[in-house]
C-alpha cells in the first residue's frame, strides 16, 4: 500500500510538473513570455506531451501492479495434502526483477503503445477539461477561481479523462499480463481486434463506471492539491 502511494505521488508530481513547464515553454515561444495566458490549444499539447513523459516513468510501475493483482495466489486446502508453491510474485520490487530478468527490460515496457494511447489523450483531455471550466465558472474580473470552482473543475475533469483513457486502459492491462511464455497477443492493434472479437465492443468499457466515481473525488484533491501549491510558490516568489 505504502509502495503504491508513493509511486501515485511521484507520477503525479511529474505529470503536473511537466505540464507546467511544457505550458510555459510553449507560451514563451509563441508569446515571448512564459507567464502569458495560453490558448486552450496550448494546454491541450502541454497537456499532451506531459501524459508522454510520464509514461517514461509509470509504465514499469504499470506492469508491476497489474501483474501482481492477476497472479493467482496458492491457498493450502485440507483434500490436498501437497505442499502449497509460492506465489511468483512476492512484491513489488520482486516482480519487477523476476520480469527484467525473464523477459528483459522490454518487458518492463510491455503494453507501452496502449499506455501512450491512454495517457497523451486523456491527460491532453484532462488538463484543457480543466482549464476551460475553471475559465467558464470562474466570473470576469477575477483572476484565480475559487475553491469550489477548483473542486467542481478538477472532479470533472479526471471523470471525463477516464471516460476516454478506459478503452486503452483495458487493452494496455492485457497486453501486460501477457507473459514471454504465453505470446497472447501480437501487439496493440491485435489486441484489440482480438477482445472486441471474443467478447464484443463492450469489453474496451468495463471498469468504466467504476473508474469515473473514484476519478471525481481524487482529482478534487488532487487540483486543490495543484492550485494551493501554485499559490503558495507565487506568494513566496512575489515576496521576495
Amino acid at each position: 500500500m505504502s509502495a503504491s502511494v508513493l509511486t501515485v505521488s511521484v507520477i503525479s508530481s511529474v505529470s503536473f510538473g511537466m505540464y507546467k513547464n511544457f505550458l510555459c515553454g510553449i507560451c514563451k515561444l509563441r508569446y515571448r513570455a512564459a507567464d502569458a495566458k495560453p490558448s486552450k490549444l496550448d494546454v491541450f499539447l502541454a497537456g499532451g506531451a506531459a501524459g508522454a513523459v510520464r509514461v517514461l516513468f509509470m509504465a514499469p510501475s504499470e506492469v508491476a501492479k497489474v501483474r501482481m493483482q492477476t497472479q493467482r495466489n496458492p491457498h493450502p486446502s485440507i483434500a490436498s495434502p501437497q505442499p502449497v508453491s509460492k506465489p511468483k510474485y512476492r512484491g513489488s520490487l520482486h516482480c519487477l526483477k523476476v520480469i527484467a530478468k525473464q523477459e528483459g527490460l522490454g518487458g518492463l515496457y510491455k503494453g507501452c503503445s496502449a499506455l501512450l494511447c491512454r495517457d497523451c489523450f486523456s491527460s491532453a483531455i484532462y488538463f484543457l477539461t480543466y482549464s476551460a471550466l475553471c475559465d467558464w465558472l470562474t466570473p470576469a474580473g477575477k483572476n484565480k477561481p475559487d475553491f469550489l470552482v477548483v473542486l467542481l473543475s478538477g472532479g470533472f475533469a479526471g471523470v471525463l479523462a477516464w471516460g476516454f483513457a478506459t478503452p486503452m486502459d483495458v487493452i494496455k492491462s492485457r497486453m501486460q499480463t501477457d507473459e514471454s511464455d504465453q505470446h497472447k497477443y501480437k501487439g496493440l492493434v491485435h489486441c484489440v481486434r482480438e477482445s472486441v472479437r471474443k467478447e464484443g465492443a463492450k469489453v474496451l468499457f468495463k471498469g468504466l463506471g467504476l473508474n469515473c466515481i473514484r476519478a471525481f473525488p481524487v482529482n478534487m484533491v488532487v487540483f486543490v492539491t495543484y492550485e494551493a501549491v501554485l499559490r503558495c510558490t507565487d506568494y513566496y516568489l512575489n515576496k521576495k
